[in-house]
């Protein structure tokens, strides 16, 4: 019984930011998202079967200390949306804050970089079935190159865990490459 408390509670902890410090290239989420980037995308349950795909066009633009990520996406089941987040880097205590702010979620996206690594955090209102339901993000985005970042979210509701995001972002000569990406059907 005591194993199965400590493992509960290990699985429960929270991850340690500077452990990702030193990781390389490192990450500047305004710099990396302005100007134009593509995204392929998947969603599993919490079983690992695959219920989504989708793709996303996405157009970053800075200004006044605010990055505009405006997200058009296409679902293999040929639903459409899109997505426009306001994000502000603030700086406290030679710590940076990255807040973000989407019709879709609640309150504001809150997290942080370290190293490569962007780990923030949001509920968000999803379209599930014709129903629009709550659930929270746990959002990580690594850094792996200069024009390719892997999002991994994690999908909880009532803090059990319903499923995880997969995101590939693609960005610079690789996004002008292949995207922009076909919306209009898939």
């Amino acid at each position: 019984l005591i194993f199965i408390f400590i493992l509960l509670l290990s699985a429960c902890s929270k991850i340690d930011m500077k452990q990702f410090e030193n990781n390389t290239p490192k990450l500047d989420l305004f710099s990396f998202f302005e100007g134009k980037t593509i995204a392929y995308g998947i969603f599993e349950d919490r079983f690992g079967n695959l219920k989504r795909q989708f793709r996303v066009n996405i157009t970053g633009k800075v200004e006044n200390n605010t990055l505009t990520l405006d997200e058009d996406f296409l679902y293999d089941d040929g639903e459409q949306a899109n997505r426009i987040w306001k994000i502000k880097k603030i700086t406290d205590k030679n710590k940076v804050i990255y807040q973000g702010q989407a019709d879709d979620i609640e309150g504001k996206a809150s997290g942080s970089i370290s190293g490569n690594t962007l780990n923030w955090s949001y509920d968000i209102y999803l379209n599930i079935k014709g129903s629009n339901i709550k659930v929270h993000f746990n959002d990580w985005i690594y850094k792996q190159s200069e024009d390719l970042a892997i999002n991994r979210a994690y999908v909880s509701k009532f803090g059990i865990n319903i499923g995880s995001v997969t995101l590939v972002f693609l960005r610079g000569k690789t996004a002008t490459q292949i995207g922009p990406l076909n919306l209009k059907s898939w």
